[in-house]
């Protein structure tokens, strides 16, 4: 008998339970499984090598693997049930390349509901999906030539004790600070590859209207698609333009160069069903997030890397990692200029290096009571009505308080005008999902600055969005850097059972959201 679905990773989960006949995201149900036999073949993969003594070059040729399965498995990534199937096939291939045993560990079933145990389950799926947002992570530094054999390891050895039936609550426990520590290297790798490559985010405004030519939409968030794209677009008389992930682009010093950037058109993900159709042109999708996408624009739709749907054009990389986009560019130049849905433009650019320019400015502004508190406003956005409360909370807030924010939540109100505080913006954009590391960094050195002992005592309020697993690895990054007290929104994850939610709530002080009112009391801002 075929396993039902059953999957609750990400925040819009049906009824914040579990979706088990179709995904509120849209995967179908063959989809679902299709992805459950892919992660647990991943896992085996990785009991396979670590039974092999985590020999450096079975390491090398698994982590590969392993990263771009555990991407292909993040919410609205990877819809092609060919594309898993095929990844299925060669992990499983690998796995027996490594063990000679054609059933390795076949008594394990596939599924959530595999483990019995809602406490171990729930812990279990907190590793998984911290593993999946740190798996994205080291895609992007990979692609541009940056990776670390310790963070390899430490996935694979994570991934095959997420099967030890031998380990207990508190092993799990543990395994999942341990997983943020290496998030938090993860996320500082990224932002070694990005800055070294592409330099230092800076304060930039971006136009969020549009031109009168043809034009190219990229959404995701693989800087090294854009890079490609934008040169092979000079001179065609094609713009290019970012959507949702990829607006912190326009904040690199190496993109400035390209005329043909001109800025940002729409929102966050949950938007594109409207705004890709609005655009007229094609649709680059580098990672997540992709809704299904609907007959008007599907044919417009290009995906590449770890994501996919099936019947809109794939490209590949070469055996020298390049990629030919002249099909989109073709495309292009025979589609109508975007239609214009707003004007104006928005700033961002606060990452780490920048804002320690500014910290002189913030200190002083800090000391002499202009600024009162920071409120950490980072992750992620979504379709859901009560995600309207980011937008309230931002306008409610006190003009004494700055917003520290990284990921599509900025969505919510970084076309507000909130104003600045002696010129100091009131939302700090520091860029990426993960680019919450810049957010962390700024932490760290407000601590030092004020020679404080504990992080907790800066005046700083976290109040995180979250909806799918690179939000999980910005959490347990958090943690295991001793943050306590983060509220999460708009719901609490399905996946925390009442035990491992109450442990959460204790040991680290993780809460919920209610109203805008009574929230406001609560963090002392009212």
């Amino acid at each position: 008998m075929e396993q039902e679905m059953f999957c609750y990773q990400c925040q819009e989960t049906a009824g914040c339970k579990g979706c088990t006949k179709i995904g509120v995201c849209g995967k179908t149900s063959d989809t679902a499984l299709a992805q459950d036999k892919l992660i647990l073949a991943t896992k085996k993969l990785a009991v396979s090598v670590i039974q092999r003594g985590l020999n450096p070059e079975d390491v090398k040729i698994a982590s590969i693997l392993a990263i771009d399965n555990l991407f292909k498995t993040i919410t609205n990534a990877n819809f092609d049930n060919d594309v898993l199937e095929e990844a299925i096939a060669e992990t499983e291939a690998l796995t027996v390349k490594f063990t000679g045993e054609e059933n390795f560990l076949s008594e394990i079933k596939p599924g959530v509901l595999a483990t019995e145990d809602e406490n171990i389950r729930s812990l279990r799926e907190l590793i998984t999906y911290g593993l999946k947002g740190l798996a994205a992570y080291l895609k992007h530094a990979y692609v541009l030539g940056y990776k670390d054999e310790k963070i390899n390891s430490f996935m694979l050895i994570a991934l095959a004790k997420l099967l030890d039936k031998k380990l207990n609550i508190d092993d799990y426990v543990a395994l999942t600070l341990e997983t943020g520590n290496f998030g938090v290297q993860g996320m500082a790798l990224l932002d070694k590859a990005n800055t070294q490559t592409y330099g230092n985010p800076e304060i930039t405004t971006v136009n969020i209207g549009v031109r009168k030519n043809p034009a190219i939409l990229i959404s995701g968030h693989d800087l090294k698609d854009l890079e490609m794209l934008l040169e092979q677009t000079q001179g065609t008389g094609v713009d290019v333009y970012t959507h949702g992930e990829m607006l912190p682009a326009h904040y690199y010093p190496a993109f400035k160069k390209y005329e043909n950037f001109v800025g940002n058109y729409g929102n966050a993900w949950w938007l594109q069903k409207k705004e890709f159709a609005s655009f007229n042109g094609p649709i680059l999708l580098t990672t997540n997030c992709l809704i299904p996408p609907t007959n008007e624009y599907k044919d417009r739709v290009f995906t590449t890397n770890d994501v996919g749907f099936p019947g809109c054009v794939h490209i590949q990389a070469d055996e020298n990692e390049k990629k030919d986009f002249s099909k989109i560019i073709e495309l292009a130049k025979q589609c109508q200029s975007p239609t214009e849905i707003e004007t104006g433009s928005i700033i961002g650019g606060f990452a780490h290096n920048q804002v320690f320019m500014l910290a002189d400015k913030i200190i002083d502004a800090i000391k002499n009571g202009a600024i009162k508190r920071f409120i950490v406003m980072g992750g992620c956005d979504g379709r859901a009505a009560a995600r309207n409360y980011y937008t309230n909370f931002a306008e409610a807030l006190p003009k004494d308080t700055v917003i520290l924010t990284a990921g599509c939540a900025k969505y919510k109100y970084n076309k507000l005008n909130l104003g600045d505080i002696g010129g100091i913006p009131r939302v700090l954009d520091a860029g990426q999902c993960n680019d919450s590391y810049s957010l962390a960094l700024i932490a760290l050195k407000l601590k030092e600055v004020f020679n404080l002992k504990d992080i907790n005592e800066l005046p700083i309020v976290y109040n995180i969005a979250w909806y799918e697993q690179k939000a999980v690895i910005v959490l347990l990054a958090l943690l295991s850097l001793g943050v306590k007290n983060i509220h999460l929104g708009p719901t609490l994850p399905a996946f925390l059972s009442p035990t491992i939610a109450n442990f959460l709530v204790e040991k680290f002080g993780i809460g919920g959201i209610t109203t805008v009112e009574d929230d406001l009391k609560l963090f002392g801002l009212k």
